[in-house]
């Protein structure tokens, strides 16, 4: 499936976190080339880092599944992993002391390989409508604008407002 995902380009190339030939040194190297770049030209630049916040755990099953389906056409696996997803449930243990288990409707497992494909298709289109440049490492995401004029920054604000929606 990440071979497919790869070979295809589905997985935008702002995306460094998990993926073949990318990483955070990379995605670092590219936001200091473009920052680089942007200052010597006389232009400030502006970047808002973005961390959402327990961003795996927010996954939601049945939306991640309508992406999957968008992005990978081997039904058997989506149906595979559909299933993989459906009633989960889990229960805390603290002290020896053991919750009750709690349906789990949302979330992609964490430091599974499946986890993080998953998360990466699920949030592979929060560049549409970005006007300026995205920069991610899993769900650490960079916004890059310049910052020379009024128009500039505002199309910065623009963005911060598509991302929130």
């Amino acid at each position: 499936m990440a071979d497919y995902l790869q070979d295809n380009k589905l997985i935008r190339d702002s995306q460094h976190g998990f993926r073949k030939g990318k990483s955070c040194l990379i995605n670092l190297l590219e936001l200091s080339e473009e920052v680089s770049h942007t200052l010597d030209t006389c232009c400030p630049v502006d970047i808002i880092y973005l961390d959402f916040q327990k961003a795996f755990d927010k996954v939601p099953h049945v939306r991640l599944a309508v992406k999957l389906q968008n992005h990978y056409t081997g039904g058997e696996i989506i149906k595979w992993i559909k299933e993989w997803l459906k009633d989960r449930k889990q229960k805390v243990v603290i002290n020896g002391e053991t919750s009750t288990w709690a349906k789990v409707e949302s979330g992609v497992p964490q430091g599974s390989v499946l986890g993080t494909l998953q998360f990466n298709i699920y949030i592979n289109d929060i560049n549409e409508g970005i006007i300026n440049i995205l920069k991610k490492f899993a769900d650490d995401t960079k916004l890059i604008g310049r910052a020379g004029s009024v128009e500039q920054i505002a199309s910065i604000k623009k963005d911060i407002l598509t991302l929130e929606k």
